[in-house]
């Protein structure tokens, strides 16, 4: 009689604890996705009722780029083209539409940064079509600016393939990404003919030896990393090494990294794996390596979009750590929240960083492709 008493307890107890082991993870998984929503709306929220202007922009004193960046990370986060927020920021974009297709603030000597930015909110924000035409438009003006051979530059010359901010200086690894990602976004493939020149120019600003990249720097610092620029002498914004090559940094690494995918770059190209390498010895969620706090929200935006094209799930360190880049970088962006919302640069306000609406812009963009099941 004992026995059949303790052996219904004993199932019981045990059927309990498959079941607890079967829901404990749902519940994580629910509680991490709780925080995620929770910071993105706070986010959002923050834009549309603190950051936006009565004339739809944000940050309007300083050209229509952070305008441009906080109407997509809204639009990234359901915000839709019925949206009051969205329809005040797209309407002041569209005030800028230039008659050579550019989009750009009048007398900017940032013209392709401009128009790269709004044309990747106008293409998240292209449902029905209705911005097909200034899209197109706007692929031929990016295009015009790209240095090639209408600028009496061969293919030869360290400027080719590249895009500066538009005023006709030297041409720049940032730019030049942008300029792929606004293509791509745009509908161009990764065979279109200024994708691969642009390519060209990204090749060069990498530290590797290799039929791709024949300049001087290489050779002097060849760890496989990313710089600012090859041309005008060569800079990194990381500084010069003590034999005058350029140190790589993480965010022109990682945006290097991103670029070659969109060109097409397979993963077993050495630019790539030697991209990896840098990046695996370098990997680090809390500081832009090379550069510490300095351009840390430009970083994690660009980290998030260029892991997320690189397609694993998990990213391993040179020490062999494999590390759930969605979750750990998705942890360390909530815990830099503020309370209100927004995000900013407390330590480094270079490069805008001081500024929450382009600060909680590039959070927002970096947490949409941190989510994997939104992508």
């Amino acid at each position: 009689m004992s026995q059949l008493l303790v052996n219904p307890i004993r199932y019981f107890m045990a059927a309990c604890l498959v079941a607890s082991l079967l829901i404990t993870p749902a519940i994580v998984r629910a509680a991490d996705s709780s925080d995620y929503d929770k910071a993105v709306e706070k986010g959002v929220t923050f834009l549309a009722n603190q950051g936006q202007a009565e004339d739809g922009t944000f940050s309007g004193n300083t050209g229509i780029g952070v305008t441009a960046i906080c109407t997509l990370g809204m639009l990234e986060h359901g915000r839709t083209t019925l949206d009051p927020s969205i329809k005040k920021a797209l309407a002041a974009m569209e005030k800028h539409v230039k008659p050579d297709g550019g989009i750009y603030v009048e007398g900017t000597r940032h013209r392709n940064y401009e128009t790269c930015l709004c044309m990747l909110a106008f293409s998240a924000a292209n449902k029905d079509g209705q911005y097909d035409k200034l899209l197109a438009n706007g692929q031929k003006f990016l295009k015009g600016l790209q240095w090639d051979q209408e600028e009496g530059k061969s293919e030869d010359d360290p400027y080719f393939g590249g895009a500066g901010y538009g005023g006709h200086s030297r041409p720049d690894m940032s730019n030049t990404t942008f300029l792929m990602e606004a293509l791509k976004a745009s509908g161009a493939s990764e065979d279109d003919p200024a994708i691969q020149k642009a390519l060209i120019f990204v090749s060069r600003c990498q530290n590797l030896e290799s039929p791709h990249n024949q300049f001087e720097f290489a050779p002097k610092n060849p760890d496989g990393g990313f710089y600012y620029t090859i041309a005008a002498g060569g800079n990194s914004q990381a500084g010069p090494t003590d034999n005058g090559g350029l140190r790589s940094y993480g965010s022109m690494t990682y945006a290097g990294l991103k670029s070659m995918i969109y060109a097409g770059v397979d993963k077993d190209d050495q630019r790539v794996k030697a991209a990896v390498a840098w990046l695996g010895k370098n990997y680090d969620t809390k500081q832009n390596p090379g550069m510490g706090d300095t351009g840390l929200y430009y970083y994690y935006q660009t980290v998030a979009k260029a892991l997320d094209a690189y397609g694993d799930d998990t990213f391993v360190g040179e020490d062999g750590t494999k590390h759930d880049w969605r979750k750990e970088f998705t942890e360390e962006l909530i815990s830099r929240q503020q309370s209100n919302g927004s995000w900013v640069n407390e330590k480094a306000e270079r490069w805008m960083e001081g500024d929450p609406n382009l600060v909680t812009g590039y959070s927002l963009l970096a947490l949409s492709y941190l989510k994997k099941d939104d992508k």
